[in-house]
């Protein structure tokens, strides 16, 4: 069983920096695939960023990318979203997912993971 926590979000400037943190309560954490997307108000949910098992392979969004890094500690089954430089558009709902044991593929599709955090809001003032 996957149970995905999230924390580490809040209010912040723009120009801030956030970490999210993502722990798996579950087990088997070492073999998915983990990754982050979000949802700003009245828009569908977007990929932000993925990671592969040991953390060799990660694929960013466009819109984040040299401002997010994704990280995982599979000592402590947990997976983190360094977010620098933040901006007003960055403002959303930041959820951690896994994929099926053994997936391989850091997709960009919601549709293709298999577990969600509750999510943690992340707001950005200017």
């Amino acid at each position: 069983q996957v149970e995905l926590v999230e924390s580490g979000g809040g209010l912040v400037q723009a120009g801030d920096s956030l970490r999210l943190s993502c722990t798996d309560f579950g087990g088997t954490f070492s073999n998915r695939v983990m990754g982050w997307f979000r949802q700003a108000a009245k828009k569908e949910r977007e990929f932000v960023a993925a990671i592969n098992y040991v953390g060799g392979s990660s694929d960013y969004a466009d819109s984040v990318r040299g401002r997010f890094t994704i990280s995982r500690d599979n000592d402590k089954s947990t997976v983190y979203l360094q977010m620098n430089n933040l901006e007003r558009k960055d403002t959303a709902v930041y959820y951690c997912a896994a994929r099926q044991a053994y997936d391989w593929g850091l997709d960009r599709d919601s549709k293709e993971w298999h577990y969600w955090g509750q999510g943690t809001q992340v707001t950005v003032s200017s």
